[in-house]
């Protein structure tokens, strides 16, 4: 070959060109990924064929199955009413002035429980990340209350507290603490460990560890839980206020359920069902959705045009 027949200096002068062009490469490549890319503005019409169609068209569907089964008799009248009948039954409570008032009533509540069970959720999973023996003495228990059904805990709930708020948010904290602690743990145990390696070496050391290597590195596993816990919060909330019902209480989702099955008014009954529901999707895709895809594109593993 052509390079052997240099001479020495010659040779260790083509080495080290060759050596600095593969630095240079290198830097370039590492500058590539460190840029951040620029964020690519999706058309407004490929924003509502991809996100706003495809649920438009599942909602059409449904409500087309539905007015299908009411056609075919499937069922009376009396049990399964046409969609424009629960539609009225919703307008009756609009008009009535009460709709937004029971709504409210749920809504602030499981925001209230969710928010004390995020308090008490999140240090309790970082204690148990941290120390082994918590973990092999309360890890199973955390796991096996995910996995109870929360209306187990309402005939509990009443006999303990009695039928007031009280009952009800205890529900909401045994429904929604475990799957919130359980989800920091699981993000915890997958942090890479080179990340803790690096924690160390530039001093990270106690709550600095926490605050700057651990529950950024742990955010994808956090966030999940956080969903899963609202999920868990909300349908806490829907039991208890289905079962615990007081005129001290006040009328919530739950209780105005209670009501339609009492009054067997049906269109009532699917409505209220209805309105459970879009609340429980209108908070997954104007709260947890958006906080989701940020940290997830921050770390790389969503594409920055979605």
């Amino acid at each position: 070959m052509a390079g052997t027949d240099l001479p020495g200096p010659g040779r260790a002068a083509a080495q080290e060109n060759d050596s600095t062009d593969g630095l240079a490469r290198l830097e370039a490549g590492l500058d590539a990924l460190d840029a951040r890319p620029q964020t690519v503005r999706t058309p407004f019409r490929t924003v509502l064929l991809r996100k706003v169609l495809p649920p438009l068209v599942s909602v059409a569907l449904v409500l087309l199955l539905w007015q299908l089964a009411v056609a075919l008799h499937l069922k009376e009248t009396y049990q399964l009413p046409p969609p424009l009948d629960v539609w009225d039954a919703l307008a009756k409570e609009w008009r009535r002035g009460t709709i937004l008032d029971v709504v409210w009533q749920s809504v602030s509540r499981g925001g209230v429980g969710f928010a004390v069970s995020l308090a008490i959720g999140t240090p309790l999973g970082l204690l148990v990340s941290q120390t082994p023996w918590l973990r092999t003495a309360i890890g199973p228990i955390l796991s096996g209350l995910q996995s109870l059904p929360s209306v187990a805990w309402v005939p509990a709930a009443i006999i303990w507290f009695g039928l007031g708020n009280t009952t009800i948010y205890a529900v909401v904290l045994l429904g929604a603490v475990p799957s919130i602690a359980n989800g920091l743990i699981a993000g915890i145990d997958r942090t890479p460990p080179l990340y803790l390696r690096a924690g160390q070496v530039i001093g990270a050391h106690g709550l600095s560890r926490i605050r700057h290597v651990l529950l950024p590195a742990a955010l994808p596993g956090y966030v999940a839980g956080l969903k899963q816990g609202w999920a868990f919060s909300w349908r806490s909330l829907m039991a208890a206020e289905l079962i615990a019902s007081s005129p001290d209480l006040g009328v919530g989702l739950g209780q105005l359920l209670e009501t339609g099955r009492a009054y067997q008014d049906m269109p009532l009954v699917l409505g209220v069902i209805v309105l459970i529901l879009g609340v429980g999707i209108g908070v997954e895709l104007l709260v947890f959705s958006p906080v989701e895809r940020h940290v997830l594109r921050g770390r790389g593993l969503l594409e920055r045009s979605r």
